[in-house]
C-alpha cells in the first residue's frame, strides 16, 4: 500500500526525534547522522572514511541505543580471522553435537572499525551478511535478524599495513560519509563533559526495534515517479559513458539510490520522491562506487567531480 501523506507526516516526525537523540551524542554532524539513519532505513550499510577520534563508535553505539538494539565492535586487524567475526561451530562433549556460537556481526548495529586493515580473506566475510542478512557456517545458514546495519570505518591518512576494499565490497555500501571534526561551539561542549566523554550512554530509546523494522517498511512505499526513475538511469548512464571512470555506477548502485531517496522524501514529510532527492544524496551514495582511471586521477579528476559533472548534465524532470 502506498504511503499516505499521513504516513509521511509521521515518518518525518519521528525520524526527526531518532535524529535528534543521536544529535545529544553527536553534537554539530546533523547531515552525518541523517545519513546515517537513511541508511539504516533503507536497509543499507555505511562506509565512514575519517581520521581517528571523530566519533565513529559513539555515532554505532548512540543509533543501537536509540533504536533500543544491540551494538558490537569489531576491530579490524592482520590477523583477524573470517570466524572471527561470523563465529564458530563447536563440538559439546556433554550433548554429543556441534554448537553454533555467533561472532559479533550479530548485533543490530556491527561496528567493522578499521575494515581496511584485515586481510581481503577477512573482509569478504562480511559479504554474505551484508548482502543476505545471514552468514552460512559448515553449511548452517544464520539469521542476523532485523534491523541489521554494519558501519565500517578506515582511516583516510594513514594506509601503511592496509588492504584497499575491493569493488565488490565497496558497491555493498549505500552510502560512504564522514563526520569530520566538530565546530568551535560543539568541541566546546564536548570538552564541558570531557569528565564522562561517553554521552551515547545517556541516551534512551526514542523506538523499538520492531517499530523501526515497520518504519523501514512503510518507507519502501513512498512514490517514485517513473520519470524520475528515468532520471536516476539517466544519471548512472553518464558516470559510465565518463571518459575519466573505468567502471560507473553498478546496477546495484542505482537501486540504491531508489531505497534511499524513498526514505530521504519521507523523512522530509513528503509521500513521494523529488528530483532534488536524488540530487542530494548523489554524492554520498554514488562516489564510491565509481573505479576511476589511473591516468585521469593523475591529473586530478575525482569521483565527486564526475557524480557532480552528471547532476548538471542530465536534465532533470520538471512535471509528471
Amino acid at each position: 500500500m502506498a504511503m499516505t501523506q499521513d504516513d509521511a507526516t509521521w515518518f518525518a516526525t519521528t525520524f526527526d526525534q531518532i535524529v535528534a537523540n543521536i544529535g545529544r551524542a553527536i553534537l554539530g554532524k546533523d547531515r552525518a547522522v541523517r545519513l546515517t539513519v537513511t541508511s539504516l532505513l533503507a536497509g543499507g550499510h555505511l562506509l565512514l572514511e575519517d581520521a581517528p577520534g571523530t566519533g565513529k563508535t559513539a555515532l554505532a553505539r548512540s543509533l543501537a541505543a536509540t533504536i533500543q538494539g544491540t551494538d558490537s565492535r569489531i576491530q579490524f586487524t592482520p590477523d583477524l580471522l573470517p570466524s572471527d567475526i561470523t563465529g564458530v561451530t563447536v563440538f559439546n562433549s556433554q550433548t554429543q553435537s556441534w554448537d553454533f556460537h555467533p561472532g559479533p556481526v550479530f548485533a543490530s548495529i556491527v561496528l567493522a572499525d578499521e575494515i581496511n586493515r584485515a586481510s581481503p580473506k577477512t573482509q569478504s566475510a562480511l559479504l554474505e551478511i551484508m548482502e543476505e542478512s545471514h552468514v552460512t557456517v559448515d553449511g548452517v545458514r544464520h539469521d542476523a535478524g532485523k534491523p541489521f546495519m554494519v558501519i565500517a570505518t578506515q582511516n583516510p591518512i594513514e594506509q601503511a599495513g592496509t588492504y584497499r576494499l575491493p569493488e565488490a565490497q565497496l558497491d555493498r555500501f549505500l552510502m560512504k560519509t564522514s563526520l569530520g571534526y566538530p565546530d568551535g561551539p560543539a568541541l566546546t561542549a564536548i570538552l564541558r563533559d570531557s569528565a564522562a566523554p561517553d554521552r551515547s550512554a545517556r541516551l534512551n530509546a526514542i523506538i523499538s526495534s520492531t517499530a523501526l523494522v515497520s518504519m523501514s517498511e512503510g518507507a519502501a512505499s513512498t512514490h517514485i515517479e517513473d520519470s524520475v526513475l528515468d532520471y536516476i538511469g539517466a544519471l548512472v548512464e553518464q558516470t559510465r559513458s565518463a571518459e575519466e571512470t573505468r567502471l560507473g555506477v553498478s546496477t546495484r548502485g542505482a537501486i540504491a539510490m531508489a531505497r534511499a531517496a524513498r526514505v530521504w522524501a519521507a523523512a522530509h514529510g513528503r509521500s513521494y520522491v523529488l528530483p532534488d532527492d536524488v540530487k542530494d544524496l548523489a554524492p554520498a551514495v554514488w562516489t564510491h562506487r565509481l573505479v576511476m582511471d589511473p591516468d585521469a586521477e593523475f591529473i586530478g579528476a575525482t569521483a565527486a567531480t564526475i557524480v557532480q559533472r552528471a547532476l548538471e548534465t542530465v536534465p532533470a524532470p520538471v512535471s509528471r
